[in-house]
């Protein structure tokens, strides 16, 4: 009986506001709707009521109705429509549009989620795959948890000592690579890492030498098996409470615990997967990406970004180069054999490549020709329709 009273009950719908005062200063909020269609893709004004305007503050989410035709109008405030999500851009004392507003609808969180930096890059990434800021945005920022907002932050820590090279002697240019990271510099490098398990440490160490000189780091990753092991090497070297891990695997409220950390300023260095290009890191000095021709970097989700353009556009706001482990030059330079300067070649010479690469012997006796290559038998049955050997 109470089970069928809840679900006769009306559900409350969040006020019209009407008869209500608008907010004495900057009155006007435009609004990024929550709705994919390209012709929708643009901001739309809103009153807002006195009672919200503390809390309806640039970045938050908010619910607004949409929809309403021109003709529903109650002293001088449109009503009516639909209600969807959507956040405040600005706020402004007047409005582009000559007719009646609808009021703000409600403040979900006072929590600030979309900066300018964080639409600039939204804005840029959708531009660069015809699709709209509102589908970029589904992407960029997890789902709200209201227990993890509830929860304060931790507080930052001071920037860590700079790290020991380690790994990094073993490629030529490694060493003078950290040390321009550790003096805040912004080195662009392509990264041939070698063989064995040693490459997480040493990305750990670059991003590590990055915190050392008071800015932020970013790495991508592939997945998230390859996102722990980074992890791993992090909190080895740098200890607990300096990174944060973005990936779905961490679940919903513990993911977005994490970004609000990093959005709160809490933490400056974060490894994630492909969505991780959007974290709002504060004062961004490396970004790093590791294995980028593997296809799980691409989005399977409108607008279908890659993550190489989404960070090399996020790079590019706070002038920054972008290092990858692939030698998929042709995206850094225009010739394979130009090296711009400032360009680090992280490749280790060729005793030490034999040295870590595993020893691969042959196991057939008889070379094979120009153009051909060696097949199991079975295999060669089957691939073939009749025994190897035979012309």
């Amino acid at each position: 009986m109470v089970a069928e009273a809840k679900a006769k009950a009306p559900k409350a719908k969040p006020r019209t506001w009407r008869g209500t005062a608008v907010a004495e200063k900057l009155p006007v909020a435009r609004v990024l709707v929550n709705k994919g269609v390209l012709h929708l893709d643009r901001l739309f004004d809103y009153a807002v009521p006195a009672e919200l305007s503390e809390a309806a503050q640039p970045g938050v989410r908010v619910r607004v109705r949409f929809g309403a035709g021109g003709h529903r109008v109650h002293g001088g405030r449109r009503e009516g429509g639909g209600l969807i999500d959507g956040f405040i851009v600005e706020r402004r004392a007047d409005s582009d549009y000559g007719g009646a507003l609808a009021a703000l609808a409600q403040v979900v969180s006072p929590e600030v989620v979309l900066g300018p930096r964080m639409l600039a890059l939204a804005r840029a990434v959708a531009d660069r795959y015809a699709g709209s800021v509102a589908d970029v945005l589904q992407l960029a920022l997890p789902p709200r948890s209201a227990r993890a907002e509830a929860k304060p932050s931790p507080e930052p820590l001071p920037p860590p000592a700079v790290p020991e090279p380690g790994g990094w002697t073993r490629y030529g240019a490694g060493p003078a690579f950290l040390r321009a990271l550790a003096t805040g510099g912004t080195p662009r490098a392509v990264w041939t890492a070698l063989p064995g398990p040693g490459w997480a440490d040493e990305l750990a160490r670059a991003m590590a030498a990055t915190l050392a000189s008071g800015r932020g780091a970013l790495a991508v990753v592939p997945d998230g098996r390859t996102a722990a092991r980074v992890d791993t090497a992090l909190t080895a070297l740098l200890g607990e409470g300096r990174h944060a891990l973005l990936t779905a695997d961490s679940g919903p409220e513990k993911r977005y615990r994490q970004w609000l950390a990093v959005s709160r300023g809490s933490v400056r260095a974060v490894v994630g997967t492909r969505a991780a290009m959007f974290a709002p890191v504060r004062d961004l000095g490396l970004v790093a990406v590791w294995d980028d021709g593997d296809s799980s970097h691409g989005d399977i989700h409108a607008p279908f970004p890659h993550f190489f353009l989404g960070a090399g556009a996020a790079g590019r706001q706070r002038r920054l180069r972008l290092p990858g482990r692939e030698h998929q030059l042709h995206r850094l330079r225009p010739h394979f054999w130009w090296r711009p300067a400032g360009l680090f070649s992280l490749v280790a010479d060729r005793e030490t490549v034999r040295a870590a690469a595993p020893r691969i012997r042959t196991v057939r006796g008889r070379a094979a020709g120009p153009g051909r290559g060696f097949f199991a038998r079975r295999g060669c049955r089957i691939w073939s329709g009749r025994p190897c050997g035979r012309a």
